[in-house]
């Protein structure tokens, strides 16, 4: 009987990405138990697939165990992304990160997460935060919290209740709680996260859209804790973004 090759190269390749996904921004640099350990496969396989993987070019030994290759980067450089909304975006974080002296974010919405396209960070910002291309949450983010409020779709919070998770205590985990924030969002075109995504942190956000169509995304500031304080930074934010939608709007007429 032939060989089931397509079965076994899916089998195969679903345990591969796993590998590559069990990597995160903290966690740069894994041993073949760690890899093992964090994809859920067995330690044989993660030694043969990592083995592959090196000879490929999508990991790099270190001296402490793997890293992600340079053939995923090569690869990633080439994969589509929102390239007008950022390339529209970054003059505008540039000026806002020297305004106001805190961290810029831009990002867009994918599936039930928020993926950082663009990051200016500050030194002043001490507390742990995202990273560039890195992922966050809907319901406790200002940003994802913009890009919901303003979602031409109904969105289903009750669908979204079961990734609502608390990350501090002040993360909002009811859906009604947040269908009561988000339309003072759509009223206010602000969002505010003040430690709901991490102790420490204040976020402010302004949707970000091209003429009357969809949302695109969201740009934030983060810095240090105080509801008063992010208030400050409020007009600020939603100057920008407005300015961000302007410029969207002029390059598509």
């Amino acid at each position: 009987m032939p060989r089931p090759v397509l079965q076994d190269t899916s089998s195969s390749l679903r345990r591969a990405l796993a590998l590559l996904d069990a990597f995160s921004g903290e966690r740069r640099e894994l041993s073949v138990r760690q890899l093992a350990e964090r994809s859920g496969v067995t330690r044989s396989t993660a030694h043969r697939l990592a083995k592959e993987l090196v000879e490929w070019g999508g990991l790099e030994r270190t001296p402490g165990g793997l890293r992600l290759g340079v053939k995923l980067f090569e690869l990633g450089a080439m994969a589509p992304s929102p390239t007008s909304l950022r390339e529209a975006a970054v003059p505008y974080l540039h000026t806002l990160h020297e305004v106001t002296q805190l961290t810029a974010n831009l990002a867009v919405r994918e599936g039930g997460e928020i993926v950082y396209l663009e990051k200016i960070s500050t030194r002043q910002l001490r507390v742990p935060h995202t990273r560039l291309g890195g992922r966050g949450t809907l319901h406790a983010t200002a940003l994802g919290k913009a890009i919901l409020a303003f979602t031409e779709d109904d969105v289903d919070l009750d669908a979204l209740a079961p990734t609502m998770t608390r990350l501090t205590a002040h993360t909002i985990t009811d859906p009604a709680a947040l269908a009561r924030e988000l339309g003072r969002v759509r009223s206010q075109r602000v969002a505010y996260d003040v430690e709901e995504s991490k102790e420490g942190l204040f976020c402010v956000a302004a949707p970000i859209t091209s003429g009357r169509g969809p949302v695109l995304g969201a740009l934030s500031v983060t810095g240090a804790t105080a509801l008063s304080h992010a208030e400050r930074f409020a007009p600020t934010v939603m100057a920008t973004a407005a300015a961000i939608s302007r410029s969207l709007e002029l390059r598509a007429a």
